[in-house]
């Protein structure tokens, strides 16, 4: 008998939505069949909340809270913990300190600025400051472990986190067979393949340039990270300050515009989008020589 050969069945789009980081997070993936995507979307939505659990600095019981409650001490951590915090170490050195992953303790002082209208206090900023230097986060890669130097010292991966899960995110529907992809939460995009029959997954950026909007156009295997102003901010005495702060001040932005990068994956997107909101457009260009593959517009 003749052995015909296998026909793929067409792929079929799919969209899923649930909340996760604290926002709605999207997939839209393509597949065979209904039952298809709907495992792989539910492998991908709790590899999400797994890796929110570790990573996300609110939860008491996360491993950044342990890492936090030892400082001076190390304290073994998930390999994807790890992962994270040296690419955020890694970041910093290459921005020179705009992207700081220990810059937390600044943070709260903005955080409790938004809620009461007014700017913290200048002593209190200092000795925030004074506690923030990603230098002193330590990592080993053998155990793997971390440790903060010095009591009081916390980290935040706000800046890095988002990116970071949603291309873990990816993998997990790659694993599960599933290669054209996008997911999508509070202005971070990771797409994989291509859809079918199409050029890549098209973004609009409209208040992007020209370049940028038509990459973001055919998105394929690339990142896309937006930091800016628009939605989280306070404003004191006529001055709207940025919920980004900049780690050599531990001032909030002021007036800032938005940023958007394109790069190969989420965490540095995610990264680069802060530290470029940070620099000066001068400092900008001598830093993004270091990501010579990464685009951005401002």
């Amino acid at each position: 008998m003749l052995a015909l050969p296998h026909v793929a069945a067409a792929q079929q789009r799919y969209e899923y939505r649930e909340v996760h980081m604290g926002m709605p997070v999207r997939i839209v993936l393509y597949a065979e069949n209904d039952s298809t995507a709907r495992v792989a979307a539910k492998s991908a939505f709790d590899r999400i909340a797994s890796l929110d659990n570790d990573l996300n600095d609110y939860r008491p019981g996360s491993e950044l809270r342990r890492i936090e409650a030892a400082a001076g001490a190390w304290v073994r951590i998930k390999p994807t913990t790890h992962e994270v915090l040296a690419r955020a170490v890694e970041i910093a050195r290459l921005t020179g300190g705009a992207f700081d992953p220990t810059i937390k303790p600044v943070v709260e002082l903005w955080r409790e600025a938004r809620r009461t209208g007014r700017r913290p206090d200048p002593s209190a900023l200092d000795s925030a400051r004074a506690l923030v230097s990603w230098r002193r986060l330590e990592l080993d890669s053998a155990t793997p472990a971390a440790r903060l130097a010095q009591r009081g010292m916390r980290i935040d991966l706000g800046g890095i986190a988002k990116g970071f899960v949603l291309q873990q995110a990816l993998h997990t529907l790659e694993r599960s067979g599933i290669t054209s992809a996008l997911l999508e939460a509070g202005g971070d995009i990771v797409a994989g393949r291509r859809p079918p029959g199409r050029d890549g997954w098209r973004v609009d950026v409209a208040g992007a340039d020209s370049a940028f909007r038509a990459r973001a156009a055919a998105l394929e295997n690339l990142a896309l990270a937006t930091s800016g102003a628009s939605a989280q901010y306070v404003e004191i005495d006529g001055v709207r300050y940025s919920h980004v702060v900049d780690p050599a001040t531990g001032a909030g932005l002021a007036d800032s515009g938005v940023v958007y990068v394109i790069a190969s994956d989420g965490a540095t997107a995610d990264a680069l989008a802060t530290a470029v909101s940070i620099v000066k457009p001068g400092t900008a260009r001598s830093l993004l020589a270091r990501f010579p593959d990464v685009m951005v517009s401002r």
